[in-house]
């Protein structure tokens, strides 16, 4: 189910546990501050352009969740932001990423995780992605989420020439500027 705005702080008790339980476990090891900030960002974040969340639930709650909004122009210069910009160039930014939807957040419970849950929720929140225009990141060591991207048909943006970090940006399949494989 996708939500637009502020509806989705109904949940927001449920996302931020679903959160705490996936990003408090490797590869992430977020501690409480860090799941704090989720909460509050949430409440922030609801007022973006485009924001919205894709959302899986069952009867034992919400099984997993993504957030996404559309990447602003200028290029914002917080969080990982400046990792991504360092790596790919202003122009490859401008060109790749601003004005596409990026997706925040992906989060999978573990009891949900192998029965295609994550698939769906990128597919519901990346459906009316602007041109078909969509982005993520995450960190070099989550193998297994990079690994699961990439099954799932997202590429990696190859980093300029010495400028690797910490963190892969990947384009969604129905980029316009998606890498063949």
């Amino acid at each position: 189910m996708i939500s637009y705005g502020r509806a989705v702080l109904d949940l927001a008790d449920e996302l931020v546990d679903a959160y705490a339980e996936v990003f408090s476990r490797p590869p992430w090891n977020e501690g409480e501050e860090t799941i704090r900030q989720f909460s509050t960002r949430l409440q922030t974040d609801v007022r973006r352009a485009g924001f919205r969340t894709a959302f899986a639930q069952s009867a034992t709650g919400i099984d997993g969740f993504a957030t996404g909004w559309l990447t602003p122009a200028p290029f914002p210069k917080n969080r990982a932001y400046p990792q991504v910009a360092a790596q790919l160039g202003a122009a490859r930014v401008r060109e790749l990423l601003v004005g596409a939807l990026e997706i925040d957040e992906l989060a999978v419970r573990g009891y949900a995780r192998g029965h295609g849950t994550g698939r769906t929720l990128l597919t519901e929140i990346t459906a009316d992605a602007p041109e078909g225009r969509a982005w993520l990141l995450t960190s070099r060591l989550a193998t297994d989420t990079v690994a699961t991207y990439r099954r799932l048909g997202w590429r990696e943006v190859p980093a300029l020439p010495g400028t690797e970090t910490g963190v892969i940006v990947f384009l969604s399949p129905t980029h316009p500027h998606h890498p063949n494989p």
